[in-house]
């Protein structure tokens, strides 16, 4: 039950830190989504050990494995433009397809360089 509640409170932390964001970009006029800006300011605040990741983390790991529901209010909301699905609906097809794509290759190479940055980093520090 401690567990839960402690989640619960983390949601609802990264909750508000979202809804502050995005008040943020509403008041400053900034052209960046107040979600990126979000995403940022925590990445900033993690990185400089402002917050701790303990703080976060459930609530985090919690709205990761549950990330599909949030997709099914679009995937229905998809219905309503069946004309729109009817005209260009291959083109739609073959822009997600490609944008898949670079997106799986981009986070597979950036992966890739992080692990043998990792491993050069482990052995240099195992030799000393």
């Amino acid at each position: 039950m401690k567990t839960f509640i402690k989640g619960i409170s983390q949601v609802a932390l990264l909750f508000l830190f979202a809804r502050l964001m995005n008040l943020i970009v509403e008041v400053l006029h900034i052209k960046i989504p107040g979600s990126i800006l979000g995403i940022i300011v925590i990445f900033a605040l993690l990185y400089f050990k402002v917050i701790k990741l303990e703080w976060i983390e459930l609530g985090a790991l919690w709205l990761l494995a549950e990330l599909l529901l949030f997709f099914v209010p679009s995937a229905v909301g998809i219905m309503n433009y069946g004309e729109i699905l009817k005209n260009f609906g291959p083109s739609i097809l073959l822009v997600v397809l490609i944008s898949t794509f670079v997106v799986m290759v981009s986070t597979g190479m950036l992966t890739q360089i992080i692990a043998k940055r990792k491993e050069r980093k482990n052995t240099c520090s195992s030799d000393a």
